[in-house]
């Protein structure tokens, strides 16, 4: 059997706002880790997945990056090269799929590592539901623990609920048996919202797929319908909705590295 780097990630999102009103979500979901240079073999050795083709499970160039549907790779090099980083590396994506034709990730990270295999950068890519998609593109800075730390502040509308004038501060573990994402939302008064997702690697096989498809049924229209009922939910605690601002001008927001990085 095939073994790819390419995997499924099992396990929860968890939201917490900490202010004006308290309110917390918790649902089970995965994730898939797909390296994009394994996307032909993965297509022609799965029969539950395909690649910019209907399935159980597919993955779509355009549902992200521009939604032009032109390779992710390249497109994905070209930001590394625009901003002046290493761009010859595998690029490892971590996002849900397509199931059963229909996706949306609110977040999809792009994980962008140099030719010898460390991470060079990573490129989160938000997508809100006005159809409108931001990138930020943070290189990687190494620390001692093998975590991955890095900030930005917020340019790109995403909820209703939430002001613009506000930071983010990524805490990663890259992919490896375990996974692990935490944002913190923070403004001039602190910390207001916490996101984590974790997950645990499966093999991306067909008897996997079939697992997931299973126990975590029309996962895709469950992150949708879950972000209309927590919404309801807000608006009925009493927390005002925002106008929604223009996007950005420019799609890729690029944090250069710190100075003695």
């Amino acid at each position: 059997m095939t073994q790819w780097i390419s995997a499924i990630y099992v396990g929860a999102v968890t939201h917490h706002r900490l202010r004006p009103r308290r309110h917390s979500l918790r649902y089970r979901l995965y994730s898939f880790l797909i390296d994009l240079d394994e996307l032909p073999a993965l297509s022609r050795g799965l029969k539950l997945f395909s690649h910019n083709a209907f399935n159980l499970f597919s993955l779509h160039d355009g549902d992200f990056g521009d939604g032009s549907g032109a390779p992710l790779r390249a497109q994905v090099e070209g930001h590394l090269r625009a901003a002046g980083l290493p761009c010859d590396g595998p690029i490892r994506l971590f996002a849900l799929p397509r199931v059963l034709g229909y996706a949306f990730n609110p977040i999809s990270i792009f994980f962008c590592h140099r030719r010898e295999g460390d991470l060079a950068a990573i490129l989160y890519e938000v997508h809100n539901t006005f159809g409108e998609r931001h990138c930020y593109l943070i290189p990687v800075e190494p620390r001692p623990d093998g975590s991955i730390s890095q900030g930005c502040d917020k340019d790109f509308h995403v909820s209703p609920f939430m002001d613009m004038r506000m930071r983010y501060q990524f805490r990663v573990s890259a992919p490896a048996e375990r996974v692990r994402v935490g944002i913190v939302g923070a403004d001039e008064e602190g910390p207001m919202i916490v996101a984590t997702q974790i997950g645990d690697r499966a093999p991306l096989t067909d008897a996997s797929l079939a697992r997931v498809f299973i126990t975590h049924p029309l996962v895709t229209l469950k992150v949708i319908s879950a972000i209309h009922w927590e919404a309801l939910k807000l608006w009925i605690k009493g927390i005002g909705v925002r106008t929604k601002p223009p996007a950005p001008a420019a799609f890729v927001t690029t944090i250069p590295p710190r100075a003695g990085a």
